[in-house]
């Protein structure tokens, strides 16, 4: 284990929840803070998938030289009080914070502790959009699946703590506020600096891929998140690996186990659960010649991150039919607006329409 971070030196402080974004913390590194080692923070969760994702992260990062700090902040119910008091002090010595997702609870309660005059928010995926957007037109933090809803009695409970984060993240007197993103940024808040996000570091660190015939499925957890219908997505799922020739099907981390064995044996795609974020793992190679992905982060960041190997990334639209009766008014939008804006600004294939018979007319 790491010396406890904030002990030595670092005066930048990064807090990660997801492996992408603890990738997308030592991108930033490389592209604006070379050579300089972070003291980095992981609020590690509970799925198992997640935590081997970011576990092998983590050494990644201390190859780079940061110093890691391995936090069990869900281990219990006394664990998050004790990860946020063994957190102050660094927290209060930092100059600059560095962190992934401005909507988790967590981030929320410790950016209340910083006084850092600079903050950093990097990419947590396609919800960086979502985070650009509302702080530009001075709405509460909401995720963009939940947007819509009412609030609930803990969201009630916390509300004075999203506020207090939400004035952190805005720029303000010997305070700047920096997004690091490769996503499309259309409502940009004012006194913001957006900096591009080009994957640099995964360029570098590895490939170029062995590009092998035929095409990979990307998973999405458009179901679990109560999205998508399960019998819909897997017709679809089904449809697309025909149609495009599919050997292999990427499991997003937070697919569920028995989802995943259903499109096993309907479909008779090779399950593959990737040990790092799928931007690594494709770069590392073997990779299908075309990727095919339903509107997910990835569209935005496989083309950067397999620039220059040959490989198509083609995006499957989600059917309006395939949302199911719990989908938030946000969510047709918002999953329209991901595939709008990666087409903007990459060559994206469009994926052809699975035909999934009778759910289509759902």
């Amino acid at each position: 284990m790491s010396p406890r971070a904030g002990r030595t030196g670092p005066r930048t402080l990064a807090f990660v929840e997801s492996p992408v974004q603890l990738l997308n913390v030592l991108e930033w590194a490389h592209a604006h803070a070379p050579g300089a080692g972070l003291a980095l923070v992981v609020l590690s969760p509970v799925d198992p998938m997640t935590r081997g994702q970011l576990r092998r992260m983590a050494e990644l990062a201390r190859e780079e030289g940061h110093d890691v700090r391995w936090e069990e902040a869900r281990g219990g119910a006394s664990a998050p009080l004790r990860t946020i008091g063994g957190l102050a002090v660094p927290l209060r010595r930092a100059r600059r914070v560095v962190l992934g997702d401005p909507f988790s609870r967590y981030v929320q309660l410790l950016l209340t502790i910083t006084r850092a005059p600079e903050v950093v928010v990097v990419d947590d995926g396609t919800a960086t959009m979502e985070f650009a957007g509302q702080l530009a037109r001075g709405e509460r933090l909401v995720r963009w699946h939940r947007k819509g809803g009412r609030p609930g009695p803990r969201d009630l409970a916390l509300a004075p703590v999203s506020a207090a984060a939400r004035r952190r993240l805005s720029p303000g007197e010997g305070r700047t506020v920096e997004v690091f993103t490769s996503m499309p940024m259309e409502d940009v808040p004012p006194g913001v600096t957006v900096r591009a996000h080009t994957f640099a570091w995964t360029r570098d660190r590895f490939g170029p891929p062995r590009v092998t015939r035929g095409a990979d499925l990307v998973g999405t957890s458009l179901v679990e998140t109560g999205v998508v219908d399960a019998d819909a997505y897997v017709a679809a799922v089904g449809a697309l690996s025909r149609t495009h020739g599919a050997r292999r099907y990427f499991a997003h981390r937070r697919e569920t186990t028995e989802k995943l064995h259903r499109l096993a044996v309907e479909t008779g795609l090779e399950i593959v659960r990737p040990e790092l974020p799928l931007e690594l793992v494709a770069r590392r190679g073997p990779v299908g010649r075309t990727v095919v992905s339903f509107p997910s982060t990835v569209v935005h960041t496989l083309p950067l991150a397999l620039a220059g190997t040959g490989v198509r990334v083609a995006v499957c639209d989600i059917d309006p039919a395939w949302l199911t009766a719990h989908a938030s008014p946000r969510a047709r939008g918002f999953l329209s607006d991901v595939v709008g804006t990666a087409r903007g600004a990459h060559p994206l294939r469009p994926a052809a329409p699975p035909d999934t018979g009778p759910l289509s007319a759902r």
